[in-house]
């Protein structure tokens, strides 16, 4: 934690000496402009001839030496041997004019990892900055040279695969699998084709560069506003209603972002309802207009405590695959939503219920390959333990009123199903991608939880809002299965089982801060207490 503080202190003494115009109006662009926050200008594009030339050589015993002098990036040893034997041992960083300005753009970003929402940093960093400072003219420098490619393969690590281990990753219920990411590719790329693989198009999960792009204004927010609790006069505000506690509710919605200009009027007009119900619906809350206790809760969280959480969940988009192509459900748990993706494009999402915190949704992914239409459910044997039994024992009539019935026994202990239909507690279908967790998609006959705004409410498998529409689009390339036949399999009281003609991908995730598809910065309730472990675990 004091890493962090650290961090954050950091960060927000850098802002004080930006250049940064204020967007939001606010009286605080008097700084001076040579500041290191212009850092955030880094996401400027690795432009230019990447150093085509070839003339320009070394003797390979050079890398040598110089992981000799500077050990701590021995880790990288082959990796820098395999690119410049790639190259003949030509010079990457140096033409016959002197250093390239990818160069000084690759220092920049390697010294201020703190805007990669990082507090780690790239072995002999400083000695690095010195050394771009210390050339002379054109003259080529075998130590910078080399300095600048080992550097290059640290930050690669550090920046897009995350700081943690698969075990601290594991230790934390996360088990999807973590990306591979051929750096030496990636920068012989670079080398190759510069005009077409640009070092700010980092290769990552793309929430990684759409969080990122707004850790400046939440870092702005923290420097220039005290962000006191804005009160409530009563208990709730709705349109027409004038309050001193309007005007400030609309000043802060204008400093983040979801009203365009502050009025400083003191009644709930049009334009603020607009601006409320985008405030509500990036925060998950019910997209009703209404002011009340939800919303004032979100809206007094501080500027540093979501700059602490946006940190959080870039490093978490290290950890998931780069680019994932076809169809592919996406589960966000703190969002208690699915998405239904085809490469890059949502096609629907909808509404889901997950595990309480006691049961906990487990984050991985397997491969959705079987529909069951009127399915029994398999009554997991700690339910029939803890919650059936001491019913049954007080109830002789309990499995019949439930309909369910005893198959066998484990033991002592018997082996218990729910048989189909509209009371199942499947619903009317459900959804297999075998995995070791025992954890699938299904129907509900609960659909009044589907209203609710925090939906973690089952045993830990995940609950549909729009089990129908889901079994549609897995089996909308065969036309044999018209809607009618859907329904009639649904409500036939008898298990069939489809099993699809090819797998489709499912991630469970668990994301608290996320860029929808309108491009709008959204944040959850850490519904299972993850992001403080997470965050202690990187700035300990």
């Amino acid at each position: 934690m004091k890493k962090l503080n650290y961090l954050i202190v950091v960060l927000l003494i850098a802002a004080i000496f930006s250049a940064c115009i204020n967007t939001n109006g606010s009286k605080h662009d008097n700084t001076p402009k040579d500041s290191l926050m212009d850092v955030i200008k880094w996401n400027k594009s690795i432009i230019g001839n990447y150093s085509p030339q070839t003339s320009l050589r070394f003797d390979s015993t050079e890398i040598d030496g110089f992981i000799k002098t500077y050990p701590n990036l021995a880790v990288y040893a082959d990796d820098i041997h395999k690119f410049y034997s790639n190259r003949k041992f030509a010079y990457a960083w140096f033409d016959k004019k002197g250093l390239i300005e990818q160069a000084g753009n690759l220092n920049s970003r390697i010294q201020h990892l703190g805007d990669e929402g990082l507090s780690a940093k790239v072995p002999y960093s400083e000695k690095l900055d010195t050394l771009m400072q210390a050339l002379n003219g054109n003259k080529k420098d075998i130590t910078t040279e080399l300095m600048l490619t080992a550097n290059y393969f640290a930050f690669s690590k550090i920046a897009w695969q995350g700081n943690l281990n698969d075990k601290d990753i594991q230790s934390m219920d996360w088990f999807l699998p973590r990306k591979k990411l051929d750096y030496q590719k990636y920068l012989e790329e670079i080398v190759t084709e510069p005009k077409s693989k640009l070092l700010s198009k980092d290769p990552a999960f793309r929430q990684y560069e759409l969080l990122k792009g707004n850790l400046k204004r939440y870092n702005d927010l923290a420097v220039n506003e005290k962000w006191e609790p804005i009160k409530l006069e009563k208990k709730s505000l709705k349109v027409d209603d004038s309050t001193l506690s309007v005007k400030q509710i609309r000043h802060r919605l204008m400093l983040l972002g979801d009203l365009k200009t502050d009025n400083e009027s003191e009644k709930y007009d049009e334009e603020l309802l607009t601006a409320v119900k985008q405030f509500q619906l990036r925060h998950g809350l019910t997209a009703d207009g209404t002011i009340g206790p939800g919303f004032m809760s979100n809206l007094n969280i501080s500027p540093k405590q979501r700059f602490q959480q946006i940190l959080v969940n870039i490093e978490r988009s290290r950890w998931v695959p780069e680019k994932i192509s076809g169809t592919h459900l996406i589960v966000n748990i703190p969002s208690f939503s699915l998405y239904a993706f085809r490469s890059d494009t949502l096609d629907w999402s909808c509404n889901v219920v997950v595990g309480k915190a006691l049961n906990q949704t487990v984050v991985f992914n397997g491969e959705l390959k079987y529909i069951v239409f009127s399915p029994y459910w398999n009554v997991p044997p700690s339910i029939v333990r803890k919650e059936i039994l001491p019913y049954m024992r007080s109830n002789a009539n309990y499995l019949a009123k439930h309909n369910m019935e005893i198959t066998g026994y484990q033991g002592k202990l018997p082996v218990i199903r729910q048989l189909p239909g509209t009371s199942n507690s499947l619903g009317l279908v459900k959804f297999l991608f075998p995995n070791s967790f025992n954890i699938y998609l299904h129907d509900t006959p609960s659909k009044s939880l589907f209203t609710e705004d925090q939906r973690a409410f089952s045993h830990g498998c995940v609950r549909v809002g729009e089990p129908k529409k889901l079994a549609a689009y897995l089996l909308r390339n065969d036309s044999t299965w018209t809607d009618a036949k859907i329904t009639a399999a649904m409500n036939a009281g008898k298990e069939r089982t489809i099993t699809l003609k090819q797998t489709v991908p499912v991630y469970i995730g668990y994301f608290t801060a996320y860029v929808d598809h309108n491009g709008l910065l959204n944040f959850r309730k850490d519904i299972y207490n993850r992001d403080k472990r997470l965050e202690e675990m990187l700035y300990k």
